[in-house]
């Protein structure tokens, strides 16, 4: 049997294609972190601060994401669908959502390593 087809740029649905390229167009230029995952389906899986889940869960087409057909990922995960994705505004918004989140966790490991330099035996 032979090996499944990798997929990757250029590849899959008109709708993961046409998220994935608005996605590209939205990041700031030189962003090489992988903050948002374009689903099969042209939706959208987001990282985001548990403690904001709430809130967001609350924003059109958002859902808790879940991994396979019934696990949830946890409060740290949201995936949105098309409908909440149908502007540059509402795409825009939960990028900076992303982004926010990934800002923050990258503050707090650049200070834990500090730390952990700082009392490591030396």
């Amino acid at each position: 049997m032979p090996a499944p087809e990798r997929q990757g740029p250029g590849t899959g649905n008109p709708a993961q294609q046409a998220l994935a390229g608005r996605v590209r167009d939205a990041l700031p230029t030189g962003h090489d972190v992988r903050v948002v995952s374009v689903g099969k389906d042209g939706d959208l899986l987001v990282r985001i601060d548990p403690a904001r889940h709430d809130e967001l869960i609350g924003r059109p087409g958002a859902r808790p994401a879940l991994m396979g057909v019934d696990r949830p990922m946890g409060p740290g995960w949201i995936t949105v669908d098309a409908s909440g994705l149908d502007t540059d505004e509402r795409l825009a918004s939960w990028l900076d959502v992303a982004l926010q989140h990934h800002a923050a966790t990258a503050r707090r490991n650049d200070r834990r390593g500090r730390s952990e330099r700082r009392s490591a035996p030396g």
